[in-house]
């Protein structure tokens, strides 16, 4: 198929653009580099560089076989601060896209959706059939662009399926995470073992976990890639089909920065601060829909597998 992947320099969009390729398939990557990187755009993908609400239609008049939709807004603070960069960056640039994937007859649209379109979840594990409530902009915009996909895919017979994340880590075939402004935990954790800050900070040890600390789902890149692959296969005309990506099971912060010491071999300080405003005690996906509609297996389930790779990236990345 030939596949347009928006957003293709960034983080996730650079290791499905690779293994889209690895595949056999015609991939072109589209991204405006405001945080992409043009060296993770993967080798065998013709590159745009543009914004993609000014292209999408344009180029999508080329002819595709469907759209992967990764390019977004997506820091959760910022969102907050800045609504507009959000409403607009997310949300108007979305329904561009999806008017082009209509005008120009494109079949079947994947989307890079969120696990924080559920906000405090009421039930762990969480369904996709868990009531849809964001704390904050950036996981209502995401729930904004879901509503729209499910309203062309009725209207249009577009083929289109939702992957919502929860938190992914590690590395593939040399692309992995770097994000000028960081936020995630794992890639955090290893900046102190490479020596880019002095502790990482632990918001809270007194939740109602095992050990106190907030626990999270951690899903490996690749086994999230393969997910993009089998939605593709997948999606139904006139159809807007919906998953969770995760593990199924959550590791806390604790047990996450003792990962990272055991495969860093630092001792990496920790340092605990109060807890933060809407950080729920647990966010774990249940991804059996996933599993039995889709085929998806996730090969990369320990948690140490995850960091190893991810560090070997980033210390690689680093020169060390």
């Amino acid at each position: 198929m030939k596949l347009l992947v928006t957003g293709g320099a960034g983080y996730v969009g650079s290791v499905c653009a690779a293994r889209l390729v690895k595949a056999g398939h015609e991939v072109v990557v589209l991204d405006d580099l405001t945080t992409g990187h043009d060296d993770a755009v993967p080798d065998g993908c013709r590159f745009v560089q543009a914004d993609l609400a000014e292209v999408a239609d344009e180029l999508l008049a080329e002819g595709f076989d469907g759209v992967l939709h990764f390019a977004a807004k997506s820091l959760v603070a910022e969102s907050m601060r800045d609504p507009k960069k959000y409403w607009d960056g997310n949300v108007l640039t979305s329904l561009r896209l999806l008017e082009a994937v209509r005008a120009n007859g494109v079949p079947r649209l994947v989307f890079s959706s969120t696990a924080a379109v559920y906000g405090e979840a009421e039930a762990i594990p969480i369904q996709e059939t868990a009531p849809t409530r964001p704390t904050n902009t950036y996981g209502a915009t995401k729930l904004a662009i879901d509503h729209a996909i499910t309203s062309y895919a009725v209207a249009h017979g577009l083929a289109a399926v939702s992957l919502r994340y929860f938190n992914v880590a590690g590395a593939w075939g040399g692309y992995g995470e770097r994000h000028l402004t960081e936020t995630h935990l794992i890639p955090l954790v290893l900046q102190v073992a490479l020596g880019q800050r002095e502790a990482i900070d632990v918001y809270g040890e007194d939740y109602p976990t095992a050990d106190g600390t907030c626990v999270r789902d951690y899903i490996h890149v690749a086994d999230l890639a393969e997910a993009h692959l089998l939605a593709l296969e997948h999606a139904t005309p006139g159809t807007h089909s919906i998953y969770n990506l995760g593990s199924g099971s959550g590791f806390s912060v604790r047990e996450v920065v003792e990962t990272c010491r055991k495969v860093t071999g630092h001792p990496i300080p920790a340092q605990v601060k109060d807890r933060r405003a809407g950080d729920p005690p647990a966010l774990v996906a249940a991804s059996d829909r996933a599993r039995d509609e889709l085929g998806w297996k996730p090969q990369y389930l320990d948690l140490e597998v995850i960091v190893r790779d991810a560090w070997e990236f980033t210390r690689g990345r680093s020169g060390q």
